[in-house]
């Protein structure tokens, strides 16, 4: 393990001003997205969008400093023959890879889920190393269900923090920086103080299990979701009231150690994810770097424009450009809403 390295890679995906594109949606989540636009979902059109947002020469030499990739898409090489990683490289960002093989469900917890991808994963990490990737990203996933018993459960959260923590041991050990993300969804009626004790939980679990396993926190970014009410709630908390609670929480429950956090946006709309990690931010400074690694709440506009035609390639990059920008400024607490306006 090159623990310089591990350090070195960690700090540059959390750069001030830059943060995490989640480009790593499974061929079915895209194909959910392309179908909302009328654009078929082929090896090539995937191609074609992703290298648009790749060949963005604005977001991703200023905002955009690493991207998360799918098996499939690390593998591809731009129309013109250049590989995609190469394409993410030359821009002066990092390639990583999604290592996990999705959910299945947990025996003996109904309604729950347990990660999947532990064997053969180092064999796959020296493939993935050699194509670019510099980091990898595992995602635990936990619900909250009232009833009962009530979801979650103590073994589903006990089982996927112990998987995270194995999947970054072993990220370690191939000199891959791991992001961690323990995700407790959105999904569902609960109030915001709800998700606070089961985030609370979850991360506190994750963190002991980190312990355990001897996972260096200098070379780990962690990729959690906001403390937020759930999307059916019949009262949702206000933009501050998460944000605090949000800082409240991290405060509480991460390492300072840690190289920083890289904020999931979970089903949040583009602007209410950009406006929580901008008030985050206006409230440090805090003991880590805290940015974004978002997936829809940077594409669904440029995914929008695009629609799939050449033409509107150039409209769809100043689409991505412009929420990569926001972002990027929401990382240093200097968001306002005229930017949003304005453009």
């Amino acid at each position: 393990m090159d623990k310089d390295l591990l350090v070195k890679t960690a700090n540059a995906m959390v750069a001030k001003g830059k943060g995490i594109l989640a480009a790593d949606e499974s061929s079915g989540t895209i194909k959910k997205r392309f179908d909302a636009i009328g654009v078929a979902s082929t090896e090539d059109s995937r191609r074609d969008y992703r290298e648009m947002m790749f060949r963005t020469q604005a977001a991703m030499k200023n905002n955009i400093s690493g991207v998360i990739l799918y098996d499939e898409t690390i593998w591809q090489k731009a129309k013109d023959g250049t590989p995609l990683t190469k394409l993410i490289a030359d821009a002066g960002s990092l390639p990583g890879i999604k290592v996990d093989k999705g959910v299945k469900p947990l025996f003996g917890c109904p309604g729950e889920v347990i990660t999947e991808g532990l064997d053969g994963l180092g064999e796959r990490l020296v493939e993935y190393r050699a194509l670019g990737a510099r980091f990898a990203k595992w995602r635990a996933v936990i619900d909250i269900v009232p009833g009962s018993p009530p979801v979650p459960s103590h073994t589903a959260v006990h089982t996927n923090a112990h998987a995270l923590a194995r999947y970054a041991a072993i990220c370690q050990e191939h000199d891959i920086v791991p992001i961690v993300e323990p995700e407790v969804l959105m999904d569902g009626g609960h109030d915001i103080d709800t998700c606070l004790r089961v985030t609370e939980w979850v991360l506190k679990t994750t963190f002991q299990e980190l312990f355990y396993q001897r996972v260096m926190l200098e070379g780990i970014v962690l990729k959690p979701n906001m403390v937020i009410s759930g999307k059916k709630a019949p009262s949702r908390a206000g933009h501050q009231e998460v944000a605090e609670k949000t800082v409240r929480v991290l405060k509480e429950c991460v390492p300072p150690a840690v190289a920083g956090i890289a904020f999931l946006s979970g089903g949040q709309s583009d602007e209410e994810a950009t406006i929580h990690l901008d008030l985050m931010n206006r409230m440090g400074p805090l003991p880590w770097p805290v940015t974004f690694s978002y997936g829809r709440a940077l594409q669904h506009m440029p995914q929008k424009v695009w629609a799939g035609k050449a033409e509107n390639v150039a409209a769809a990059q100043r689409a991505f450009a412009h929420r990569s920008h926001m972002n990027g400024l929401a990382a240093q607490g200097q968001w306002k809403q005229d930017l949003e306006k304005a453009a």
